[in-house]
């Protein structure tokens, strides 16, 4: 904690910054000022903001981690909420924040004050223990972590592009979508079971739940705008090991045929060997890439680090043939836009949530797991109970703990896309 000023408290601190040398030069005598500034020196390298907050400030609280995107209670808590934000729609909605390159701890802009005024409609900071001004002070970035942190973005307390898009999205739009969504809650939140995971499309993101709580979240990467990943519900009941990548066709007409008339070496370079209907390999060569002939061949990639599934592969019963994986491209996981698949979804620490998957299955614990894995051999392990699994589409919702949480429109299913599909594209 930082040390406490004698005769100086927070407010004194916060509005010396805002006023700059000359706020601080009012503080009184030349120690008492560098008391000052090595006060702020030392919040704007700290990152425990809770400790050094007035009382009111703390109030204000982050999603909690163990807190599950699908609960019995969630569609009741978000269907209590709608009238909070009919509230702010009459009232005028929250301002638009100007344009700005980036905002960060320590900056002075004019968009500040309203960048506070902002967020305190939303209720990320309290505007009573807030401080004033423009200068962006750790009241305003430890708001803005939260923000960031109900809206699915990357909770480094900076204003980017992709926050800032998320800021702007209108009061009435935010309220409509808490609307929409409540009535898909109500058909997803009932007879869920105890043990089961959920992935919400969205958000790009799966939970392993155990008896309403959330044993572990995972970042995903789920279907691309034009190629969207599929509401279901199903059971997952096996998973491969080190396993082989048939490319669908979809792909092979998609990606495949193009990338190969542009790189002729694609196909050995990646180890995706080819295979006609009486299981003979064939050579890239034998195949004319000008036309669609190659959909009428199997492709087939070797296991190995460069495989497009990874070392892992979770299988459940799906019309639309998909699965989540693993990925060789764990860049994709850091962006905030995570939809590049063509429909199955990539799982971030994978092996975390079949560690799980697998615990009540004989002869797979996680050094079983490591250990195949780390052979290289195919192998596959069927579950001894397979568990419950839905990929969902919910883009509102509100925990139990009342933090409001909302995401991108990313497939335009909520007739509101002109204002939210891609909002943290950037």
């Amino acid at each position: 904690m930082s040390p406490r000023i004698p005769g100086f408290d927070r407010r004194t601190v916060l509005r010396a910054l805002a006023g700059g040398a000359a706020g601080i030069a009012g503080i009184g005598s030349a120690g008492a000022q560098d008391a000052v500034l090595e006060q702020l020196i030392q919040q704007s390298q700290g990152r425990n903001f809770g400790q050094g907050f007035d009382s009111a400030s703390r109030t204000i609280l982050m999603p909690k981690a163990s807190l599950p995107t699908l609960d019995p209670s969630t569609a009741q808590t978000t269907e209590q909420f709608i009238p909070r934000y009919e509230a702010i729609v009459a009232q005028g909605g929250w301002p638009a924040v100007p344009q700005v390159e980036r905002l960060r701890l320590g900056n002075r802009n004019p968009a500040v004050p309203v960048l506070r005024e902002r967020l305190a409609v939303s209720g990320d900071i309290d505007p009573a223990a807030a401080g004033a001004g423009d200068v962006y002070d750790s009241y305003v970035e430890a708001a803005v972590r939260r923000f960031q942190a109900r809206h699915g973005l990357t909770v480094d307390g900076v204003v980017r592009q992709q926050t800032l898009k998320a800021l702007n999205v209108p009061a009435q739009v935010r309220l409509a979508q808490l609307r929409i969504n409540v009535v898909r809650l109500r058909t997803l939140s009932q007879n869920l079971g105890s043990k089961l995971v959920v992935a919400n499309i969205p958000a790009a993101q799966i939970e392993a739940i155990d008896s309403g709580v959330v044993v572990s979240r995972h970042v995903t990467v789920a279907g691309k705008p034009d190629r969207p990943s599929p509401d279901l519900q199903t059971r997952i009941v096996e998973v491969n090991f080190n396993p082989y990548w048939t490319v669908p066709v979809s792909i092979v007409r998609k990606d495949l045929i193009p990338r190969m008339q542009e790189e002729p070496d694609y196909l050995t370079k990646n180890h995706i060997r080819i295979f006609d209907g009486r299981g003979t390999e064939l050579q890239p060569t034998q195949i004319n890439w000008n036309t669609n002939e190659a959909v009428n061949y199997r492709f087939k990639q070797d296991p190995g680090d460069f495989n497009s599934l990874g070392s892992i592969r979770i299988n459940f019963p799906s019309k639309d043939g998909v699965y989540m994986h693993d990925t060789p491209s764990k860049n994709l996981f850091g962006e905030d836009f995570r939809f590049h698949s063509s429909g199955c979804m990539r799982v971030q620490n994978v092996r975390e949530l079949v560690v799980w998957l697998l615990a009540d299955t004989p002869g797979w614990t996680r050094a079983e797991i490591d250990a195949v894995i780390k052979s290289g051999e195919r192998k596959d392990a069927r579950l001894s109970s397979p568990v419950p699994l839905y990929w969902v589409y919910v883009t509102a919702w509100v925990t139990p703990d009342g933090v409001v949480q909302f995401r991108d429109d990313i497939y335009s299913r909520d007739g509101l896309a002109a204002s939210t599909a891609g909002a943290t594209r950037g």
